[in-house]
């Protein structure tokens, strides 16, 4: 029995001794940083004009230097970009990637919520890094997105009013905390409308309902949420002044909390000009600090958003209008109208299996009158600075996150190529489900005629 005792104790010794020496020496057994340095290249650093035959040095997952002279690192794995050019990466502000994995089958998608408010759901706690719409994103050179809970897609269906808060992430990584920018950006509220005319599935036609009934629908919503925002205001007074004693945490109005204290924006879903204004006088007098999504027909208020300085993030270009009677190419054309109005404003998917598209959505406004600067912005820089994001990512600047893409020419154009991806100073692999099927059925052997 002592004998068996004895060999247990050191066995115990022996582990205690060797967990005591891998915490006492975490970083003797760390790989050192990675080093890249990109050279020769076209840089548009989005941050000042164009630079010739530059250099770009990423460092533990930053942009350390930028620019014509730079000198290379003696620890850098250096990459020949002569020929190529290099931009930061971009970034679609409201998709929902890692939220939906299949649309026709429920048990892959996690976009909503049973009930119209839930202001306490965070996106990331619900995107699935495994995702395969992931790599198919990232091959288009997105870098970033935001994954927006419950808004009406392009390709998902959305419901509810405040459906929860949006969360910003890169690209690459095994888990939400490698991936996440940041946990909250925005508020997202789909703003309530007035529809008389709406389309039932179960018979495939269109129903009518009397407009004083749609009305009073409407004020319901708009009421119940100016509602919630003064219960919101109680609350943070409640939780500051009041007993602790007598204190009763609410995650819901906790949520709300900082978006009535004008911490955290309201991303307004709404595409009808009448939609619009309400939400805008809404937000005006609740002392909201707004951001309009899709926005169809926000061509029509632009000076109203240009005065009250709301930003807008566009669906895709490439869509019909709002209204039967609308020009066909309205949506290609907005861009052009809001740039020249004034309105900051950044292109979107609004959806999963499209967000590989967004390059493509911004060169057709190019087509329709938009500066290819101001289309190049609203891909890779305007999205950061709407949702409060331009200190980490946007533009090539030393101690911004290295977010980069090498093309072959411009990304705006369909035939171009990304050569390199970097995701956080990682040089990041742009194979996908996509290009694993084109080699495959291009392989296929052609049978004898």
């Amino acid at each position: 029995m002592s004998r068996a005792i004895s060999a247990k104790s050191l066995s115990f010794q022996l582990i205690s001794f060797c967990l005591a020496l891998s915490l006492a020496f975490p970083l003797w057994s760390q790989p050192a940083a990675n080093v890249y340095a990109i050279k020769g290249a076209k840089v548009y650093t989005l941050a000042g004009p164009a630079i010739e035959n530059g250099t770009v040095v990423l460092r533990d997952g930053k942009i350390a230097a930028v620019g014509a002279n730079i000198a290379v690192p003696e620890d850098a794995q250096v990459i020949d970009a002569a020929g190529l050019e290099v931009y930061p990466g971009m970034f679609d502000p409201i998709t929902q990637i890692g939220l939906n994995e299949v649309g026709a089958v429920s048990a892959t998608v996690d976009t909503r919520e049973l009930g119209a408010f839930n202001p306490e759901l965070v996106a990331s706690t619900a995107v699935n890094p495994a995702t395969a719409h992931i790599p198919v994103t990232r091959a288009s050179g997105i870098t970033e997105v935001l994954a927006v809970p419950g808004i009406g897609g392009f390709d998902s269906e959305g419901g509810g009013v405040i459906t929860g808060q949006a969360s910003a992430f890169n690209l690459a990584g095994w888990t939400m905390d490698e991936m996440q920018i940041k946990r909250s950006v925005a508020m997202v509220v789909n703003w309530p409308s007035i529809q008389a005319r709406s389309f039932d599935f179960s018979t495939f036609s269109f129903k009518e309902k009397p407009y004083t009934e749609a009305k009073k629908e409407y004020d319901k919503s708009v009421n119940e949420l100016s509602d919630w925002l003064e219960r919101a205001r109680h609350y943070a007074q409640a939780k500051e002044k009041g007993s602790p004693d007598l204190f009763v945490r609410d995650l819901k109005l906790e949520a709300l909390v900082p978006v009535v204290e004008g911490k955290l924006p309201v991303l307004v879903v709404a595409d009808d000009a009448r939609d619009i204004r309400n939400a805008v006088d809404f937000c005006t007098k609740q002392n909201l600090k707004m951001i309009l999504g899709s926005g169809a027909e926000s061509w029509k208020v632009k000076d109203l958003l240009k005065e009250k300085k709301i930003p807008v993030i566009l669906g895709p270009t490439e869509r019909l209008p709002e209204r039967e009677d609308a020009p066909y190419d309205k949506p290609m054309t907005q861009p052009a109208e809001l740039n020249a109005a004034g309105v900051p404003f950044a292109f979107s998917s609004f959806g999963t299996s499209f967000s590989r598209r967004l390059p493509q959505y911004a060169g057709t406004a190019v087509g329709y009158g938009l500066p290819h600067d101001e289309a190049l912005k609203a891909v890779m820089l305007n999205a950061a600075q709407i949702l409060g994001l331009a200190d980490q990512v946007g533009t090539l600047e030393p101690g911004k996150l290295a977010n980069i893409i090498v093309t072959t020419g411009d990304p705006l154009e369909i035939q171009t190529q990304v050569r390199y991806l970097f995701i956080k100073g990682q040089l990041t692999s742009t194979d996908n489900r996509h290009r694993d099927l084109y080699e495959e059925y291009r392989k296929r052997p052609v049978p004898p005629r």
